[in-house]
């Protein structure tokens, strides 16, 4: 009877089903994977998802070889440093069968080919686009800036939609007055009391989608809405200065996350504060935090364009040595307690206009993919039978 409930079906996506048992597989590989978020939904969503495309591709007749499949595989393994039957080996010890592994590396590929197919056409970019992503990614030399910032929840889906109304509204505030009282009434950030006040900041130091609108903006205006994790943010320009001797350029940025379960407890925001009191090193973070399970302490180092908007933000604010306990995660269940390490020059490295232009045009395929994706959703008769 046990075994019948895995092929029980748990969805039915137009005229197929998925079972429990490829529910549970999925759940197993992404828990591995460490997927963010409730992965229960997130694996659901995704074999939804892929039934949709397999039917789409299917109707497109459109298939990938065995050998395209294997060397998907394989290039999926070597992200851990892995051969293929090492990964295989290492998942199917946590219950995870390598048909798992290979459906989802399969459905990921099919449907790119699927996609190119579609859209690869229509998608078209000019030079003026590559002038202006390649003037943002390279911010000019020497400039700092005064900014206000005022972030709002964006935890759950509902504070998302309400949060993002209010940021239109906000981001239409032209003067300093108004942009300061808003952050007092709405703002969640630390600096609600000082009117969303900022320090000088280097330009370099701040994430591409906040970068891209600054160099545009004049003093007294207000970005249009960043997400960034669970806020929203908006950015008011107060004033620019070029400086000959301020650092320029890319740099390459060390940080450290310990997430503390429980959310902005009172504990827990205790924590963080004895943590910036008592630190101010990593290695004093770390050494503080020895013993935390290995997924609740994290430390990275990249380009500051690599770096999630959210933590690039908070890193902006910080000095080496300095912590920031203003993120969660998890819909507020995790607390985030972020440190800069240090910043460093990023060798300068060229990139062809060639490339530029593909990673637009990837970026317009991905954007016009997921549109076509939400219509296939729509149009499909989706039934959810156990949750």
């Amino acid at each position: 009877a046990q075994a019948q409930n895995l092929f029980a079906p748990v969805a039915r996506v137009n005229d197929g089903v998925i079972t429990a048992y490829e529910l549970s597989q999925r759940v197993a590989f992404l828990t591995l994977l460490k997927a963010p978020g409730n992965v229960r939904d997130l694996a659901m969503q995704q074999l939804v998802e892929e039934r949709l495309k397999a039917d789409v591709a299917k109707s497109m007749g459109i298939s990938i070889t065995p050998d395209k499949v294997k060397a998907g595989m394989a290039e999926f393994a070597g992200r851990a440093n892995l051969t293929t039957d090492k990964f295989i080996q290492a998942i199917g010890q946590a219950g995870v069968a390598a048909e798992t592994f290979r459906d989802f590396v399969s459905n990921g590929m099919i449907w790119r080919e699927v996609v190119r197919a579609r859209f690869a056409s229509r998608v078209s970019v000019t030079d003026a686009e590559i002038d202006r992503a390649l003037a943002e990614a390279k911010p000019e030399r020497g400039v700092r800036v005064l900014l206000s910032e005022i972030m709002l929840p964006a935890d759950n889906a509902d504070n998302k939609r309400a949060s993002m109304v209010r940021a239109r509204e906000l981001a239409k505030i032209d003067n300093e007055a108004d942009f300061a009282n808003a952050a007092r009434v709405y703002s969640i950030a630390s600096t609600r009391n000082e009117g969303g006040a900022l320090d000088w900041k280097n330009l370099a130091n701040l994430p591409a989608a906040l970068r891209g609108q600054l160099a545009r903006m004049q003093p007294g205006q207000v970005t249009s809405p960043i997400p960034a994790g669970e806020r929203i943010a908006l950015f008011q320009l107060r004033e620019k200065q070029v400086l000959p001797n301020l650092a320029p350029g890319d740099l390459i940025t060390e940080y450290a996350q310990y997430f503390l379960p429980g959310g902005r407890s009172q504990a827990n925001l205790a924590l963080a504060r004895r943590i910036d009191d008592e630190t101010d090193s990593c290695d004093g973070f770390l050494a503080f935090a020895k013993g935390a399970p290995e997924d609740q302490l994290v430390v990275e180092s990249k380009p500051i364009s690599q770096v999630p908007t959210e933590i690039a933000l908070e890193l902006a604010k910080l000095d080496p040595g300095e912590v920031s306990a203003e993120m969660t995660r998890n819909g507020g269940q995790t607390l985030v307690v972020l440190m800069l390490c240090g910043r460093s020059a990023l060798p300068e490295e060229s990139v062809s206009r060639e490339q530029i232009r593909q990673q637009l045009a990837n970026k317009r395929l991905v954007a016009m993919a997921n549109a076509w994706l939400e219509e296939l959703k729509a149009d499909a008769n989706i039934e959810y039978l156990r949750r």
